[in-house]
């Protein structure tokens, strides 16, 4: 006789806490069946292993994910779509940082779950709307590919980084970049200093002496923010 449903949520949801507050390394058969109120035993009827039950963590995770992208619904405009589903994304991976390793990182070569599957098949379903409209500048596929590798590699960049020290800016720019790329639109005209300045930077290290260090280390962080701006800050 299988165990009540009751008893498999409260392992699932034992273990999803553990994630969230001490990582992978802190779901282990001792800690989770402490926490669910169940003897190991329990774990492996309920999961075959530490693997299947991590597994199903990861599943929740994903489900998780989709009711959110799901409550933000569909608008007319399937680019801004796109867009919403992007910062989703990042969010989500920043505000639950080890289901989203857990999710995300944890792979076979050549397979997906079930659940990545469904993440996945959210995501064509949106680019195709995009392609519906003719906006498009490549297959769907190309489309799907490109803004999940950008998407998830960002996000497991910013994971590794402390929070103070994100760039906030970073996302937004990321994501213009590849939605202008997948659909062919032209970035919005910028001023030239932005370039100017990076070029500047670059060659702060020629200056053979000319500055001081504190010189040069208040020019270049002048410059950075030079190089950063796109223009659309001004003065007060």
């Amino acid at each position: 006789m299988s165990e009540p449903t009751s008893t498999r949520q409260r392992i699932l949801d034992a273990a999803a806490r553990l994630l969230e507050e001490h990582g992978r390394d802190g779901v282990t058969t001792r800690a989770v069946s402490h926490a669910a109120g169940v003897q190991p035993p329990t774990i492996y009827r309920q999961f075959t292993d530490m693997n299947g039950l991590l597994e199903a963590v990861a599943a929740h995770g994903f489900d998780t994910y989709l009711a959110q992208k799901h409550d933000l619904g569909l608008t007319d405009d399937p680019v801004q779509d796109l867009r919403n589903g992007w910062d989703l994304h990042i969010e989500f991976g920043l505000t639950h940082p080890a289901h989203y390793l857990l999710m995300y990182g944890r792979h076979t070569p050549g397979e997906i779950s079930a659940a990545a599957q469904r993440s996945a098949d959210r995501l064509h379903l949106l680019v195709e709307r995009v392609a519906a409209a003719g906006r498009l500048a490549v297959t769907v596929e190309t489309a799907a590919a490109m803004i999940h590798s950008a998407g998830s590699g960002l996000t497991f960049h910013l994971i590794g980084i402390a929070p103070g020290e994100r760039d906030p800016e970073l996302p937004g720019r990321l994501r213009e970049a590849v939605l202008n790329a997948v659909t062919g639109d032209a970035p919005p005209s910028a001023p030239e200093y932005p370039q100017h300045a990076t070029a500047l930077k670059a060659a702060l290290g020629q200056t053979g002496g000319l500055l001081t260090a504190g010189e040069q280390a208040l020019l270049g962080e002048l410059l950075d923010r030079l190089g950063n701006s796109r223009g659309d800050r001004r003065p007060a």
